[in-house]
């Protein structure tokens, strides 16, 4: 059997993929208030690409977001991160898991206030047990900018550099990809544009992979593609994408979710 160039291209599509949902779902409850958040989402996210999830309040985009990261269990379906299934994990297993391979960037900064931001960074590998790679180290903090700030605690940094320090955190252990939910969300629009630059180097200068939920069509722009979702279905996709392209699709799901 011979393999045709699409085949050939799908087989080195899956090759690239950093993590895969397929037919995943999730459900919450049961009878009368019984929830569904994902309903059968199938998407890839490949390597070296920055992808932006989109979607009205209660689409199932932060759902989508913790059960491809291991955060929150599945109901159906199959999760990936490149070739484990998390679906088939121990608990023991999945931790280490996303320690090792998944980067984490929240909205609350969450770092330590006694440790310096150089400490911060460092964490979870300290706590792993692993030296941190120096040449990867410092070409991270010079990328996020940070190298003049390595020794000053949060307290004393702004907004903006503490969610560097958190871009730098989730970069420094090498994961395979990154998920960020709402990473700009307690910043201010300089600050925010900042940290979203970082992300877009991180994936252009870096290699890195970043998937991120946000609500916010100039943040989404960054991207180098929006996946939108709407009652837990992906319903469209958007590649290289401006904000005032975003912000147009963003307003058709919302003239239909008012008309249905």
């Amino acid at each position: 059997m011979t393999t045709t160039p699409s085949g050939v291209q799908a087989a080195a599509a899956r090759a690239t993929a950093a993590a895969r949902a397929t037919d995943l779902t999730k459900v919450y409850g049961q009878g009368e208030t019984q929830v569904v958040a994902l309903d059968g989402v199938s998407v890839e996210f490949q390597q070296a690409e920055y992808t932006a999830i989109m979607g009205p309040s209660g689409s199932g985009k932060s759902t989508l977001m913790h059960c491809m990261a291991g955060l929150d269990t599945v109901s159906g379906g199959s999760a990936r991160i490149g070739d484990v299934e998390l679906t088939s994990l121990k608990d023991k297993k999945l931790t280490q898991l996303r320690r090792d391979k998944i980067g984490f960037i929240f909205q609350a900064f969450n770092l330590l206030p006694t440790l310096n931001a150089l400490e911060n960074i460092t964490l979870p590998m300290d706590i792993a047990g692993r030296k941190a790679d120096k040449a990867w180290l410092d070409q991270v903090v010079q990328t996020v900018g940070l190298s003049d700030r390595l020794k000053h605690r949060p307290a004393q940094l702004s907004g903006g550099q503490q969610q560097r320090v958190a871009v730098a955190r989730a970069l420094a252990g090498k994961p395979e990809i990154i998920f960020a939910d709402e990473p700009t969300g307690n910043l201010d629009s300089r600050a925010g544009a900042e940290v979203l630059g970082f992300l877009r180097n991180s994936v252009r200068e870096l290699g890195q992979t970043v998937v991120m939920v946000t609500h916010d069509p100039v943040a989404a722009s960054y991207a180098d593609r929006v996946v939108f979702l709407a009652d837990g279905r992906i319903v469209d996709e958007l590649r290289d994408p401006t904000a005032e392209a975003v912000l147009d699709r963003m307003k058709r799901f919302d003239a239909k979710g008012r008309t249905s």
